[in-house]
C-alpha cells in the first residue's frame, strides 16, 4: 500500500522564481485596495495610505518568519507544516484549520471584488451572476495544471499593473491640473474623527490585500531547486538537519524525490515571499493616496453609506479622470480579481491536500490527478466553499465589509502560531547551529504582538466567528486524538511514505531529537 499512496500524494516540481512571483503578485493582485478603499478609508476617518503603510510594516514581519520557516519544511500546507514542526501535532492542526478559514474563503472576497467591477461595466447584470461565472472559469483553469494557470497569471499581471501605471499618471495629471479633492496629507493623517485605534481597525482588513505572500509559501513542493535543473546545496547541513528538515512534514524519504534535500528550492521561495511584499505594499500605498485625493466623497460620508463604499474607488476616478479609466480600472480589477482568486484556490487546495494526506482531513482529499499533477479533488472541495460564500456575499449589501473581516481573523490567528513556530523551531528546539535572538526570537514577538493588536482591533462579529472556528476546530482536534488512542496506533499513519504524523514535528523523534 505504501507504494501508491507515495506517489497519490506527490506534487511535481515545475515553478521557478518568476512564476512564484507571478502568483503571489497575482493572489495579491497589484490593484487589491481598489475592492476596500472605500472600507478602509470610511474606517480610518480618511487615512487609509496610513493603513496601508501600517499594514506593510506589520506584514514584513509575518514575511520574515515565513522565509525562516519555508527553508526548515519546503513542503505543500504552510503554516499547518511549520507548526506541526516548531509547535508539534496539535498546534500544527490548530494553525491550519485557522488558516483554513483564510483560505477557503479570500478567494471568495476576490470573485466579490470581480462580481463588483463587472456590474459597474454591465449594471443589468448583477454581481453574483459574474462572481459565479468567475469561480467557474478559473476553477477550470486550476484544475488545468499548476504550470499553465501560472503562464496564463503572467499574462493577466502584466494587464493588471500597465493599467495601474495607467492610473498613477492620469491620476497625477489631474492633480497637477485641478488640484486634489481633501487635503494633501489626509490619506496619512486621516480627516475629522481621526484615531490611532481607528487605523488598527482598519489594518485588520487592509492585510487581506498582502495575504498571497503567504500562500506563496504552500507552493514550495512544487518549486524547481534552482533556475537551470541542476540541483541545488544541500540543505542538510545544521544541527540534525539531516534527519530534520526533509522528514519534518512527513515529506519525502531521504534520497528520494527530486530535489528534497536542495536548499535552492526553499531559499527561492523565501525570497518570492519577501519581494511580493515589498513590491505590493509600495504600490498599494501610491494608488491609495492618489485615490483619497480624488475622492469627491469624505470618509464619514464613506461611514455613513455602506452601500457606496465598495464602489468608492471607481467614483473617485469616474469623477476626476473621466469614464475612459473607470471602465479601464473596472475590466482590469474584473480579470485580475478573478485571477487572484485563482492563486488563493490553488493554494487552498495544496492546504486542503496537506492536511488530508497528514490524515487530518478525509483521506479521499489527498489524492494528486496523475495527468495534470495537481490536487483535483482538494482543488474542487474548496472551489465548491468558495462558490457558495462569495455568492452569498454577492447577493447582500454588507456582504464585503462582512467577509473580509471574518477572513482575516483566521490569517492572523495562523499567523500567530507562524511565529511561534520560529521561536520552537530555532530557540526552544535548538535546531540551528547558532539561533540569533533578533531573528528567533524578537523579530516573531514582535510579529505575534502586532498581529494579536489587530485582532482585538478586529469586529466582534469577526471576532465571534473566529472563537466559534477556532472551537470547532479544538472539538475536531480531540476526536482525531480519541480515535488515535482507541486504535492504539499512536497515529493514524502517513500517506507519503513515512511513518505519519506520530513521527512527525510532533514528535521529538522526527525532528529534534
Amino acid at each position: 500500500m505504501a507504494g501508491p499512496k507515495t506517489t497519490q500524494a506527490t506534487l511535481r516540481r515545475t515553478l521557478t522564481f518568476r512564476d512564484l512571483v507571478v502568483y503571489g503578485l497575482l493572489f495579491i493582485a497589484p490593484m487589491a485596495p481598489v475592492g476596500v478603499f472605500g472600507t478602509l478609508d470610511a474606517k480610518s476617518h480618511g487615512a487609509v495610505a496610513l493603513v496601508y503603510l501600517v499594514a506593510t510594516v506589520a506584514m514584513a514581519f509575518t514575511a520574515y518568519s515565513y522565509a525562516q520557516m519555508v527553508r526548515v519544511a519546503p513542503r505543500a500546507g504552510s503554516v499547518f507544516t511549520y507548526a506541526r514542526v516548531g509547535l508539534g501535532e496539535g498546534p500544527g492542526f490548530i494553525a491550519g484549520w485557522m488558516a483554513m478559514l483564510d483560505y477557503l474563503l479570500i478567494p471568495a472576497v476576490a470573485y466579490l471584488f470581480s462580481g463588483i467591477a463587472m456590474e459597474e461595466l454591465v449594471p443589468s447584470v448583477d454581481r453574483w451572476v459574474w462572481t459565479a461565472i468567475a469561480v467557474v472559469v478559473t476553477t477550470g483553469l486550476n484544475l488545468w495544471g499548476v504550470r499553465a494557470a501560472a503562464l496564463v497569471g503572467f499574462l493577466v499581471l502584466a494587464m493588471e499593473i500597465a493599467v495601474l501605471l495607467v492610473f498613477v499618471a492620469a491620476a497625477l495629471v489631474e492633480l497637477a491640473a485641478h488640484g486634489a479633492q481633501r487635503d494633501w496629507l489626509s490619506p496619512l493623517t486621516g480627516q475629522s474623527g481621526f484615531t490611532i485605534s481607528a487605523v488598527f481597525g482598519a489594518v485588520s482588513v487592509a492585510v487581506l490585500s498582502y495575504l498571497g505572500f503567504d500562500a506563496i509559501a504552500s507552493f514550495a513542493e512544487e518549486t524547481l531547486d534552482d533556475g537551470d535543473g541542476k540541483g541545488g546545496k544541500a540543505s542538510n547541513t545544521s544541527k540534525g538537519g539531516g534527519a530534520g528538515a526533509p522528514a519534518v512534514g512527513g515529506g519525502a524519504p531521504a534520497g528520494k524525490g527530486s530535489g528534497w534535500r536542495s536548499a535552492a528550492g526553499p531559499a527561492r521561495v523565501s525570497r518570492a515571499v519577501l519581494t511580493c511584499l515589498a513590491v505590493a505594499g509600495f504600490l498599494f500605498i501610491v494608488q491609495t493616496y492618489l485615490a483619497a485625493l480624488l475622492s469627491p466623497t469624505s470618509s464619514s460620508e464613506l461611514a455613513a453609506d455602506p452601500a457606496a463604499q465598495g464602489g468608492a474607488f471607481y467614483s473617485a476616478v469616474d469623477s476626476s479622470v473621466g469614464t475612459w479609466l473607470h471602465d479601464l480600472v473596472a475590466v482590469s480589477k474584473a480579470i485580475g480579481a478573478a485571477f487572484a482568486a485563482l492563486a488563493g484556490q490553488a493554494a487552498a487546495g495544496r492546504l486542503l491536500f496537506a492536511m488530508a494526506r497528514d490524515r487530518r482531513l478525509p483521506g479521499v482529499v489527498a489524492k494528486v490527478n496523475a495527468h495534470s499533477g495537481v490536487p483535483r479533488r482538494a482543488l474542487l472541495s474548496a472551489a465548491v466553499v468558495t462558490l457558495v460564500a462569495a455568492v452569498w456575499a454577492a447577493r447582500r449589501d454588507d456582504g464585503l465589509d462582512r467577509l473580509v473581516s471574518v477572513v482575516d481573523v483566521g490569517a492572523l490567528t495562523a499567523f500567530a502560531l507562524l511565529h511561534a513556530s520560529v521561536i520552537g523551531w530555532f530557540w526552544v528546539r535548538k535546531r540551528a547551529e547558532v539561533p540569533s535572538v533578533l531573528r528567533h526570537v524578537l523579530v516573531p514577538l514582535v510579529g505575534m504582538g502586532i498581529v494579536i493588536a489587530v485582532i482585538v482591533e478586529a469586529s466582534s462579529t469577526a471576532q465571534l466567528i473566529g472563537a466559534i472556528w477556532l472551537g470547532v476546530g479544538f472539538m475536531v482536534l480531540a476526536a482525531q486524538w480519541r480515535g488515535r488512542a482507541a486504535g492504539g496506533t499512536g497515529g493514524a499513519g502517513g500517506t507519503s511514505g513515512t511513518a505519519g504524523p506520530s513521527s512527525g514535528p510532533g514528535d521529538p523523534g522526527a525532528g529534534a531529537r
